[in-house]
């Protein structure tokens, strides 16, 4: 799902209450206080869906593997996300009613 279809679902789910340019606002801020918490090393939950939390990446030695030259590869930080049960539960009991 892309974030236009994000926002039309929730402008139907409210029934057009908001404008989709106010849903738009209200979504940038949600996704951007989740990635301002990952950049100051915090993680972020929410309930029933689950939680985004930062993990540092070591650094290494990598290879090219067109050369084979050894590279550096510095550390880095990269976004974890754990899901909740009840997501889980949810995604595995759509599943069982497929087969």
């Amino acid at each position: 799902m892309v974030r236009s279809e994000v926002i039309s679902k929730l402008s139907n789910r409210i029934r057009k209450k908001l404008k989709k340019s106010e849903l738009e606002k209200i979504l940038d801020t949600i996704l951007n206080s989740v990635v301002d918490g990952i950049a100051e090393n915090k993680a972020s939950e929410w309930r029933t869906f689950g939680r985004f939390s930062p993990k540092k990446i070591k650094e290494k030695i990598g290879r090219n593997p067109r050369t084979n030259k050894k590279i550096y590869v510095p550390e880095k930080t990269s976004v974890k996300f754990k899901m909740a049960k009840e997501l889980k539960n949810k995604i595995n009991q759509n599943e069982s009613c497929i087969n």
